[in-house]
């Protein structure tokens, strides 16, 4: 049988054909070595059977390449007008296996989706990267794994671990819920336009039960507060969220003189569990 996505022109034709452009201002930069994209789309796992969500398609690299590799359903989130032409081209070639979604990823309701995804696969646009990971983090109940590209900086603040000047708020709430990876980078050349910095494609596993008990809101209200003033010793910077913080750290078996970046997320969670 041939293979419909085989007949596809190539990227740099379907740029020019629709007079697509990168945006600085929607986070753009193109991933157009198939190679490359297919690379990405083995990393989230086998595909067979599966439905991803991604998020950010542009001309549709990353979409041929995860139907290529067997993805049973694609939906494609795209708020660029300019894309969604070409994905439809993409979408004729392998009919009912590619739903487009023309909305800001931000905003959408990935509950509602349908068919509803198990995994997100993405090449996420630089400029909602973070934001889109802290609301993926409210909806893990949803998928079995994330496989996501960020700026190589932001990766490395993800996987981070107590001690480095990498380590945060991002560090902790991620790794309180998922078991966090980087797998591979990929260096600025490889996309249209080059960025000016590499980036790392990152995997995360959904853990069964965060890592340690605790309040998601009073977790995150604590680790905001410790990590706002991450140069401060805990029992200074606590004190916008606590009138007695020498005595909450005392309460969690913490010494007072930490500062936010020595405590590991276990015992972020236990201060969060002191202050119920």
């Amino acid at each position: 049988m041939a293979d419909p996505l085989a007949d596809l022109p190539p990227l740099r034709e379907v740029l020019a054909q629709h007079e697509i452009r990168a945006t600085k201002t929607l986070g753009q930069n193109f991933l157009l070595d198939l190679n490359l994209t297919r690379k990405i789309a083995r990393a989230g796992g086998p595909l067979a059977g599966q439905t991803v969500l991604e998020i950010g398609p542009g001309p549709g690299g990353l979409t041929r390449a995860l139907l290529a590799e067997g993805a049973a359903h694609v939906v494609a989130v795209e708020r660029d007008r300019r894309c969604l032409a070409a994905l439809a081209e993409l979408a004729a070639a392998v009919p009912g296996r590619l739903t487009l979604v023309e909305a800001d990823a931000l905003e959408i309701d990935e509950y509602a989706l349908s068919p509803r995804p198990s995994r997100i696969i993405a090449n996420l646009p630089y400029n909602i990267s973070t934001p889109l990971l802290f609301k993926w983090l409210d909806q893990l109940d949803l998928y079995e794994s994330l496989t996501l590209m960020f700026q190589k900086e932001v990766a490395q603040r993800i996987i981070a671990q107590p001690g480095g000047k990498a380590y945060g708020r991002l560090s902790v709430m991620v790794q309180w819920r998922c078991r966090a990876a980087a797998l591979f980078d990929l260096p600025p050349r490889a996309f249209t336009p080059a960025p000016k910095v590499t980036s790392t494609v990152i995997g995360l596993q959904p853990r069964g039960v965060p890592l340690a008990p605790a309040d998601a809101d009073r977790l995150s209200a604590m680790v905001a507060a410790a990590f706002g003033q991450r140069r401060k010793m805990l029992r200074s910077s606590l004190r916008q969220i606590s009138s007695d913080p020498v005595g909450l750290l005392q309460a969690a078996g913490l010494e007072p003189t930490l500062r936010a970046e020595n405590l590991s997320v276990e015992q972020f969670c236990a201060l969060a569990r002191a202050a119920d």
